[in-house]
């Protein structure tokens, strides 16, 4: 189901596109993208799946990527290294959340909030220092390709507090819901 007429004209402006612009996209003239804009012709289906189609691909191109605001530096842990190493890392560089590798594989996460369950659960923080981090290891951050759209990525935040970012399967950066925020 295509959007309404009206949005044509709101995410024509979005695009910083004036009506001679859009219509030599189309293939179509300045006039016909006007009629339609002032609701003087009712544009048959195909010609409206164009302009809109034209639209969105403009939209995904301008669209900001994952490698235009991820980090760089991903700090994380090893799954044999033990509870009181993911703490110490935590604490020096004020991540809640780290991915936990297996060399250079991701294989799962671990946050504060992981944590401070497992405190909970077992009653003794002494205890917990030499746990090793697998143990209690939450599931892998989603992994996206370095020109995934924003879209997307928000999306997955919604579910996760971290997005990894990777090209040909290597871990390049790590995006955050902070990092989002900083974006607005």
């Amino acid at each position: 189901m295509l959007p309404l007429l009206d949005e044509i004209v709101r995410r024509r402006k979005i695009l910083s596109l004036n009506q001679k612009e859009l219509a030599e996209l189309v293939g179509v003239s300045q006039s016909f993208i006007a009629k339609i804009e002032t609701k003087k012709i009712n544009p048959s289906y195909m010609k409206t799946k164009e302009i809109f189609d034209t639209l969105e691909n403009l939209e995904r191109k301008r669209e900001k990527k994952a490698k235009d605001i991820f980090h760089s530096k991903v700090v994380g842990v090893d799954r044999d290294d033990p509870l009181s190493r993911a703490t110490k890392v935590m604490n020096e560089t004020g991540y809640s959340q780290l991915p936990v590798f297996s060399e250079k594989r991701v294989v799962g996460s671990v946050s504060e909030k992981t944590l401070l369950d497992q405190i909970m659960k077992v009653g003794d923080p002494a205890k917990l220092s030499k746990v090793a981090v697998d143990e209690v290891m939450d599931q892998a951050f989603p992994q996206v390709d370095e020109i995934a759209p924003l879209s997307v990525i928000s999306s997955l935040l919604q579910y996760s507090p971290a997005v990894l970012v990777t090209r040909k399967g290597l871990v390049t950066g790590i995006i955050t819901k902070a990092d989002m925020l900083k974006i607005i």
